[in-house]
Protein backbone atom coordinates (compact mmCIF):
# COMPACT_ATOMS: atom_id res chain seq x y z
CA UNK A 1 0.00 0.00 0.00
CA UNK A 2 1.17 3.42 -0.81
CA UNK A 3 1.54 5.63 2.02
CA UNK A 4 0.06 8.99 1.45
CA UNK A 5 1.35 12.03 0.08
CA UNK A 6 2.93 14.06 2.93
CA UNK A 7 0.19 17.30 3.18
CA UNK A 8 0.66 21.42 3.22
CA UNK A 9 -2.63 22.94 5.03
CA UNK A 10 -2.57 27.01 4.63
CA UNK A 11 -5.67 28.46 6.95
CA UNK A 12 -5.91 32.13 6.02
CA UNK A 13 -7.71 34.89 3.85
CA UNK A 14 -9.09 35.12 0.68
CA UNK A 15 -9.95 38.39 -1.07
CA UNK A 16 -11.24 39.65 -4.18
CA UNK A 17 -8.91 42.51 -5.36
CA UNK A 18 -9.47 45.75 -6.95
CA UNK A 19 -6.24 46.96 -8.83
CA UNK A 20 -5.32 50.14 -10.47
CA UNK A 21 -1.60 50.85 -12.09
CA UNK A 22 -1.16 54.57 -11.38
CA UNK A 23 2.22 55.75 -12.81
CA UNK A 24 3.37 57.21 -9.40
CA UNK A 25 1.76 56.20 -5.72
CA UNK A 26 -0.62 59.73 -4.31
CA UNK A 27 0.73 61.63 -1.56
CA UNK A 28 -1.74 62.09 1.41
CA UNK A 29 -4.47 64.06 -0.38
CA UNK A 30 -3.51 63.75 -3.60
CA UNK A 31 -5.80 61.81 -6.44
CA UNK A 32 -3.69 60.25 -9.47
CA UNK A 33 -5.13 59.71 -12.58
CA UNK A 34 -5.07 56.16 -13.07
CA UNK A 35 -4.38 53.52 -16.13
CA UNK A 36 -6.10 50.14 -16.56
CA UNK A 37 -8.23 48.68 -13.57
CA UNK A 38 -8.59 45.12 -13.05
CA UNK A 39 -10.96 42.58 -10.65
CA UNK A 40 -8.55 40.00 -9.50
CA UNK A 41 -8.40 37.40 -6.14
CA UNK A 42 -5.45 37.39 -3.51
CA UNK A 43 -5.36 37.16 0.04
CA UNK A 44 -2.27 35.84 2.07
CA UNK A 45 -3.83 33.05 2.50
CA UNK A 46 -5.39 31.71 -0.69
CA UNK A 47 -1.89 33.66 -2.74
CA UNK A 48 -0.05 31.25 -0.33
CA UNK A 49 -1.81 28.38 -0.96
CA UNK A 50 -1.94 28.30 -4.22
CA UNK A 51 1.99 29.15 -4.94
CA UNK A 52 2.50 25.95 -2.91
CA UNK A 53 0.11 24.09 -5.13
CA UNK A 54 1.73 25.49 -8.18
CA UNK A 55 4.85 25.01 -6.88
CA UNK A 56 3.88 20.61 -6.62
CA UNK A 57 2.21 20.72 -2.90
CA UNK A 58 -0.85 18.49 -2.35
CA UNK A 59 -2.79 21.66 -0.50
CA UNK A 60 -5.92 22.04 2.02
CA UNK A 61 -6.74 25.56 2.48
CA UNK A 62 -9.21 26.83 5.41
CA UNK A 63 -10.83 29.93 4.96
CA UNK A 64 -14.02 31.99 5.35
CA UNK A 65 -16.29 33.50 2.84
CA UNK A 66 -19.19 35.17 2.60
CA UNK A 67 -22.13 34.67 1.05
CA UNK A 68 -22.07 37.67 -1.11
CA UNK A 69 -21.20 38.07 -5.18
CA UNK A 70 -17.88 38.44 -3.62
CA UNK A 71 -17.79 35.23 -1.92
CA UNK A 72 -19.58 33.37 -4.88
CA UNK A 73 -16.55 34.73 -7.24
CA UNK A 74 -13.90 33.51 -4.60
CA UNK A 75 -15.23 30.10 -4.24
CA UNK A 76 -15.89 29.15 -7.88
CA UNK A 77 -12.38 30.47 -8.18
CA UNK A 78 -10.12 28.48 -5.85
CA UNK A 79 -12.23 25.68 -6.27
CA UNK A 80 -11.72 25.83 -10.15
CA UNK A 81 -8.47 26.04 -9.32
CA UNK A 82 -8.22 23.18 -7.58
CA UNK A 83 -8.69 23.91 -3.88
CA UNK A 84 -11.20 21.68 -2.13
CA UNK A 85 -14.58 23.26 -1.14
CA UNK A 86 -14.25 21.31 2.51
CA UNK A 87 -12.17 23.72 3.75
CA UNK A 88 -13.80 26.91 2.37
CA UNK A 89 -16.77 28.18 5.41
CA UNK A 90 -19.27 30.53 4.47
CA UNK A 91 -20.38 33.58 6.65
CA UNK A 92 -23.95 34.53 6.29
CA UNK A 93 -23.81 38.36 7.76
CA UNK A 94 -20.27 39.50 6.75
CA UNK A 95 -19.47 40.35 2.87
CA UNK A 96 -16.12 38.91 1.61
CA UNK A 97 -12.86 40.19 2.03
CA UNK A 98 -11.62 42.87 -0.14
CA UNK A 99 -8.58 44.57 -1.26
CA UNK A 100 -7.66 47.72 -2.90
CA UNK A 101 -4.24 48.05 -4.62
CA UNK A 102 -2.31 50.54 -6.62
CA UNK A 103 0.78 49.87 -8.58
CA UNK A 104 3.10 52.29 -10.18
CA UNK A 105 5.22 52.08 -13.21
CA UNK A 106 8.33 50.69 -11.12
CA UNK A 107 5.86 47.82 -10.05
CA UNK A 108 6.19 49.45 -6.07
CA UNK A 109 2.20 49.07 -4.07
CA UNK A 110 -0.05 50.54 -1.71
CA UNK A 111 -2.58 47.71 -0.58
CA UNK A 112 -5.90 48.37 1.97
CA UNK A 113 -7.53 45.75 3.28
CA UNK A 114 -11.14 44.70 4.16
CA UNK A 115 -10.91 41.65 5.72
CA UNK A 116 -14.54 40.58 5.82
CA UNK A 117 -15.46 37.43 6.19
CA UNK A 118 -11.67 36.44 7.08
CA UNK A 119 -11.84 38.61 10.28
CA UNK A 120 -14.89 36.06 11.29
CA UNK A 121 -13.07 32.88 11.07
CA UNK A 122 -13.22 31.73 14.81
CA UNK A 123 -11.39 29.10 16.97
CA UNK A 124 -14.69 27.00 16.93
CA UNK A 125 -14.52 27.12 12.60
CA UNK A 126 -10.99 25.75 13.36
CA UNK A 127 -12.16 22.87 15.72
CA UNK A 128 -14.81 21.95 13.29
CA UNK A 129 -12.71 21.02 10.59
CA UNK A 130 -9.99 19.42 13.03
CA UNK A 131 -9.41 16.46 11.22
CA UNK A 132 -8.73 18.34 8.38
CA UNK A 133 -6.66 21.15 9.54
CA UNK A 134 -4.33 19.55 11.50
CA UNK A 135 -3.97 16.02 9.83
CA UNK A 136 -0.91 17.17 7.15
CA UNK A 137 3.03 17.80 8.27
CA UNK A 138 2.85 21.21 7.84
CA UNK A 139 1.42 24.30 8.47
CA UNK A 140 1.31 27.61 7.24
CA UNK A 141 -0.15 31.01 8.42
CA UNK A 142 -0.84 34.79 8.21
CA UNK A 143 -2.21 37.40 10.22
CA UNK A 144 -5.04 38.66 7.96
CA UNK A 145 -7.50 36.04 10.52
CA UNK A 146 -8.44 36.85 14.20
CA UNK A 147 -5.14 36.35 16.12
CA UNK A 148 -6.98 34.18 18.71
CA UNK A 149 -7.30 31.91 15.87
CA UNK A 150 -3.75 32.19 14.80
CA UNK A 151 -2.76 31.20 17.95
CA UNK A 152 -4.87 28.49 18.75
CA UNK A 153 -4.07 27.22 14.86
CA UNK A 154 -0.82 26.90 15.39
CA UNK A 155 -0.25 25.63 19.19
CA UNK A 156 -3.03 22.98 17.85
CA UNK A 157 -0.56 22.19 15.34
CA UNK A 158 2.51 22.02 17.17
CA UNK A 159 0.44 19.37 19.29
CA UNK A 160 -0.40 17.21 16.35
CA UNK A 161 3.59 17.48 14.66
CA UNK A 162 3.54 19.51 12.33
CA UNK A 163 6.27 21.78 11.37
CA UNK A 164 4.65 25.79 11.60
CA UNK A 165 5.06 28.54 9.72
CA UNK A 166 3.82 31.77 10.45
CA UNK A 167 4.09 34.68 7.65
CA UNK A 168 3.83 37.68 10.39
CA UNK A 169 1.86 39.69 7.71
CA UNK A 170 -0.03 42.34 7.96
CA UNK A 171 2.84 43.50 10.26
CA UNK A 172 1.79 43.86 14.33
CA UNK A 173 3.32 43.44 17.69
CA UNK A 174 3.34 39.59 18.71
CA UNK A 175 3.84 38.40 22.41
CA UNK A 176 6.31 35.86 23.10
CA UNK A 177 3.69 33.39 23.66
CA UNK A 178 2.88 33.50 19.86
CA UNK A 179 6.36 33.20 18.65
CA UNK A 180 7.59 30.74 20.02
CA UNK A 181 4.65 28.44 18.00
CA UNK A 182 6.52 29.03 14.98
CA UNK A 183 8.68 27.04 13.96
CA UNK A 184 9.82 29.51 11.50
CA UNK A 185 8.85 33.11 11.04
CA UNK A 186 9.19 34.94 7.66
CA UNK A 187 8.62 38.80 7.77
CA UNK A 188 9.48 41.26 5.42
CA UNK A 189 11.55 44.52 6.47
CA UNK A 190 8.31 46.24 7.71
CA UNK A 191 7.02 43.53 9.71
CA UNK A 192 10.59 42.61 11.25
CA UNK A 193 10.16 46.44 11.83
CA UNK A 194 7.07 46.70 13.77
CA UNK A 195 8.00 43.08 15.57
CA UNK A 196 11.20 44.69 16.85
CA UNK A 197 10.63 48.00 16.94
CA UNK A 198 13.82 48.35 14.98
CA UNK A 199 14.71 49.92 11.67
CA UNK A 200 15.35 47.53 9.32
CA UNK A 201 17.27 48.73 6.52
CA UNK A 202 19.54 46.94 5.28
CA UNK A 203 21.44 43.42 5.75
CA UNK A 204 23.01 44.73 9.36
CA UNK A 205 20.00 45.79 10.75
CA UNK A 206 18.13 42.72 9.27
CA UNK A 207 20.46 40.69 11.31
CA UNK A 208 19.86 42.49 13.92
CA UNK A 209 16.23 42.32 13.92
CA UNK A 210 16.67 38.56 13.29
CA UNK A 211 18.98 37.78 16.55
CA UNK A 212 16.10 39.98 19.01
CA UNK A 213 13.05 38.15 17.00
CA UNK A 214 15.00 34.99 17.84
CA UNK A 215 16.02 36.43 21.86
CA UNK A 216 11.81 36.75 21.99
CA UNK A 217 10.90 32.68 20.85
CA UNK A 218 11.64 32.67 17.52
CA UNK A 219 13.62 29.65 16.57
CA UNK A 220 13.93 30.15 12.88
CA UNK A 221 13.35 33.20 11.04
CA UNK A 222 13.65 34.76 7.48
CA UNK A 223 13.23 38.37 6.33
CA UNK A 224 12.52 38.75 3.16
CA UNK A 225 14.35 41.96 1.68
CA UNK A 226 12.90 42.42 -1.68
CA UNK A 227 15.70 43.34 -4.07
CA UNK A 228 18.23 42.28 -1.56
CA UNK A 229 17.16 38.96 -1.15
CA UNK A 230 16.26 37.38 2.35
CA UNK A 231 18.37 36.77 5.07
CA UNK A 232 18.38 33.52 7.71
CA UNK A 233 19.30 33.50 11.19
CA UNK A 234 18.85 30.97 13.03
CA UNK A 235 20.99 29.37 15.75
CA UNK A 236 24.81 29.45 15.17
CA UNK A 237 24.22 30.66 11.54
CA UNK A 238 23.33 33.76 9.96
CA UNK A 239 23.19 33.40 6.20
CA UNK A 240 22.24 36.04 3.22
CA UNK A 241 20.92 34.68 0.13
CA UNK A 242 21.03 37.24 -3.06
CA UNK A 243 18.10 37.98 -5.22
CA UNK A 244 17.69 36.55 -8.28
CA UNK A 245 18.43 40.05 -10.78
CA UNK A 246 14.79 40.40 -12.28
CA UNK A 247 12.55 43.53 -13.56
CA UNK A 248 10.06 44.62 -11.24
CA UNK A 249 6.46 45.39 -12.62
CA UNK A 250 4.15 44.81 -9.65
CA UNK A 251 5.31 43.32 -5.98
CA UNK A 252 2.04 42.23 -5.11
CA UNK A 253 2.13 38.76 -4.08
CA UNK A 254 6.25 38.47 -3.62
CA UNK A 255 5.94 37.60 -0.21
CA UNK A 256 3.23 35.07 -0.70
CA UNK A 257 5.02 33.13 -3.71
CA UNK A 258 8.06 33.16 -1.32
CA UNK A 259 6.27 31.93 1.73
CA UNK A 260 4.45 29.10 -0.46
CA UNK A 261 7.45 27.89 -2.29
CA UNK A 262 9.53 27.46 1.01
CA UNK A 263 6.72 25.57 2.82
CA UNK A 264 6.71 23.21 -0.53
CA UNK A 265 10.31 22.42 -0.29
CA UNK A 266 10.52 21.86 3.21
CA UNK A 267 7.63 19.86 2.57
CA UNK A 268 9.53 17.84 -0.33
CA UNK A 269 12.46 17.51 2.54
CA UNK A 270 14.74 20.19 0.56
CA UNK A 271 17.65 21.56 3.18
CA UNK A 272 16.06 24.89 4.94
CA UNK A 273 19.07 27.05 2.41
CA UNK A 274 17.66 24.90 -0.71
CA UNK A 275 14.06 25.83 0.23
CA UNK A 276 14.92 29.43 0.67
CA UNK A 277 17.19 29.75 -2.52
CA UNK A 278 13.77 28.12 -4.63
CA UNK A 279 11.74 30.63 -2.34
CA UNK A 280 13.64 33.47 -3.34
CA UNK A 281 13.29 32.53 -6.79
CA UNK A 282 9.29 32.13 -6.80
CA UNK A 283 9.50 36.07 -5.41
CA UNK A 284 11.48 37.12 -8.37
CA UNK A 285 9.70 35.74 -10.40
CA UNK A 286 5.87 36.61 -9.21
CA UNK A 287 7.68 40.36 -9.47
CA UNK A 288 7.66 39.93 -13.25
CA UNK A 289 4.04 40.09 -13.45
CA UNK A 290 1.36 41.76 -12.53
CA UNK A 291 -1.46 40.61 -10.17
CA UNK A 292 -1.62 38.55 -7.43
CA UNK A 293 -2.31 34.87 -8.09
CA UNK A 294 -1.77 35.28 -11.82
CA UNK A 295 1.58 36.11 -11.01
CA UNK A 296 2.71 33.12 -8.89
CA UNK A 297 4.95 30.66 -10.70
CA UNK A 298 5.23 27.25 -11.78
CA UNK A 299 7.14 24.67 -10.79
CA UNK A 300 8.51 24.86 -13.78
CA UNK A 301 9.48 28.15 -14.05
CA UNK A 302 11.02 28.12 -10.80
CA UNK A 303 13.10 25.46 -11.98
CA UNK A 304 14.10 26.82 -15.16
CA UNK A 305 15.20 30.29 -13.03
CA UNK A 306 17.29 28.47 -10.55
CA UNK A 307 19.00 27.20 -13.46
CA UNK A 308 20.40 30.36 -15.29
Amino acid sequence: MTAPRPMLVVIGSANVDFTVQVERLPQMGETVSGGDFRLSFGGKGANQALAAQRAGAPVVMIAKLGRDPNGELLYQHLTAAGLSADGLLRDDEAPSGVALIMVDSQGRNLIAAAPGSNRRLTTADIQSLSSLAFAGRMLVTQLETPLETVEYTLRQARDHGMTTILNPAPGRLLTRDVLVLADILTPNETEASLLTGMAVTNLVTAREAGEHLREKGSQTVIITLGANGSLLVRQDEVRHFPAFPVTSVDSTAAGDAFNGVLATALLEDCPLEQAILRANAAGALAVTKRGAQKSLPTRQEIDALIRT
